[in-house]
């Protein structure tokens, strides 16, 4: 009576062991481990191999935020509430002042005037080419009342690298002459005056404000408005929809430098084709991380301007901007 015990314990424990078919790479054991003495030891060798791991890969990807996986998968399977979203957002402009404390305007400009012309022409062109175009203009037509009555010929000669040129020319000579006939030759410092003139939207206008008359501004550009969608901000698409919303997530008095910081990072690191976010600072507070190259090495070759040692975009930076100033127009 005993032995059939014997035989059904036995086969109990057979059936209870995974058949080599069933079990997976990851926890089959290796033919030279299972074949060795130390049968506790051998065990564990897999466990620990798995663990040390599950280590190196905890320290090279970016950490999980408190609200979100760092692939941008809530935790918990939960969405992301408003108040944690405001907090997360407020923690990235935190971030982004200690990466980009010198962010600044990217157009050359010495007054109101200067920077209203300058972001009028900066459309569907970079800053660095406006500011290579714009002291030959500045120089020619200095005031409002000069630029108002110039040959349009001569104007459209001066800013043709800008692209648009004629179009351009139409709605910088009826700035000015607006500015002459209806503002005394001076630009307005209310955002409802500045977008009468001929060329100048909201964009346009907080771009001024903010930054010749220290009002406080969102500037939603294609920059500002790619990475607040990334950073999961906001959904909208419509510029005007996306400033309304981000300024009711931050104080008034950061509207201006957070503009400035976004933009500095969207086109530094987070660039629109191939974020660089192996090389990203704030990765792990970003639900996006993952869409662009996150290998570090690979993406610190994608960094530009002053982050991969190349000039900027103002040939007349400020006295802090850590990178080289940009060449004038034709140089090298």
């Amino acid at each position: 009576m005993v032995k059939p015990v014997v035989k059904k314990t036995a086969a109990k424990k057979a059936a209870s062991k995974p058949t080599a078919a069933k079990a997976t790479s990851a926890d089959a054991t290796p033919p030279e481990e299972a074949a060795s003495p130390g049968g506790r030891q051998a065990k564990a060798a897999p466990r620990a191999k798995r663990a040390a791991a599950s280590k190196s890969t905890a320290k090279s990807a970016p950490k999980a935020t408190g609200t979100a996986n760092a692939d941008g998968r809530p935790l918990g399977g939960k969405p992301e509430s408003h108040l944690a979203m405001v907090r997360r957002a407020r923690r990235i402009n935190r971030e982004l002042a200690e990466v980009y404390p010198y962010a600044h305007p990217e157009l050359d400009f010495r007054n109101p005037f200067e920077l209203l012309l300058a972001t009028v022409l900066s459309a569907q062109t970079t800053d660095l080419r406006v500011n290579q175009t714009t002291p030959g203009l500045f120089a020619a037509y200095p005031t409002p009342e000069d630029l108002a009555v110039a040959n349009p010929e001569e104007v459209e000669a001066i800013i043709r690298p800008t692209g648009f040129f004629r179009a351009k020319t139409r709605s910088i000579m009826g700035i000015a002459a607006a500015l002459r006939d209806e503002f005394g030759g001076e630009v307005p410092g209310r955002l409802e005056d500045l977008v009468k003139l001929p060329g100048v939207g909201r964009k346009t206008a907080n771009v001024v404000l903010g930054n010749a008359f220290g009002v406080p501004g969102i500037t939603v550009d294609t920059h500002f408005g790619r990475l607040a969608r990334r950073f999961k901000w906001t959904k909208q698409d419509d510029p005007e929809k996306v400033e309304a919303e981000i300024c009711a997530i931050f104080p008034k008095s950061e509207w201006t430098m957070l503009s400035h910081r976004v933009v500095f990072h969207g086109r530094r690191i987070c660039h629109a084709r191939k974020p660089a976010c192996g090389a990203c600072p704030i990765a792990p507070l970003c639900p996006s991380y993952g869409e662009g190259e996150t290998d570090p090495e690979k993406a610190r070759k994608l960094l530009k301007y002053e982050k991969g040692g190349l000039p900027g975009q103002r040939l007349s930076p400020p006295p802090d901007y850590p990178g080289q100033p940009a060449p004038p127009l034709g140089a090298g």
